[in-house]
């Protein structure tokens, strides 16, 4: 019987024991997700478009017209522009205005969007003299419609240097030409984004 009380004892204490030893309960809530810190906000980037870029009658043509004096030109048969002057000189203007107004979405003539929003830039170009070996030379008018407010109206008059005789250095010149009106264009339109 001895035995008996002894095993009796030994399964409580095993029971008592195991009881002891059982995980304790965990209690979960649900909470709200704590707020995530905006970054801060840029604006939107802006449009610009350059509606229209005409050019002198005179040098509306593939060959490159040279002045040889003062009421004198050339025309060179077998110098020639790859694509119609007035195209590459929006091109032209689309690119630096690009980088002149850092995030400015700009588009050339050939893509017209109908967005309200859009800076539209008009381009009269009305000289464009070509002197291989001594200058590039460019009066243009422009005018800046921004989507609110008054029209700003401007003339550029850019002279560079040809460096050289050859007509690369020459196309060189006339590219720097169009960057001082594109500068003076993205002048106008940084003024009217000045708070």
């Amino acid at each position: 019987m001895r035995s008996l009380n002894l095993a009796a004892v030994v399964l409580v204490l095993v029971l008592i024991g195991g009881c002891s030893t059982s995980p304790s309960a965990a209690f979960y809530t649900l909470s709200a997700v704590p707020p995530v810190v905006a970054a801060p906000t840029t604006p939107p980037p802006i449009s610009i478009v350059i509606d229209a870029v005409t050019v002198p009658d005179l040098v509306d043509r593939p060959q490159f017209v040279l002045r040889t004096g003062a009421t004198q030109v050339t025309i060179d048969e077998y110098a020639r522009w790859a694509a119609p002057l007035r195209s590459q000189i929006s091109r032209v203007l689309a690119a630096d205005l690009a980088q002149a107004v850092p995030g400015a979405l700009v588009a050339g003539n050939a893509q017209h969007p109908d967005n309200a929003q859009a800076y539209r830039v008009r381009v009269d170009v009305q000289s464009f003299e070509s002197a291989p070996g001594e200058m590039a030379a460019i009066v243009v008018l422009w005018s800046v419609r921004p989507p609110r407010g008054a029209t700003i109206t401007g003339q550029t008059f850019a002279h560079e240097a040809a460096r050289t005789a050859d007509y690369d250095a020459l196309v060189d010149a006339h590219s720097r030409a169009l960057a001082t009106v594109s500068s003076d264009i993205a002048g106008a339109i940084r003024s009217t984004l000045r708070p």
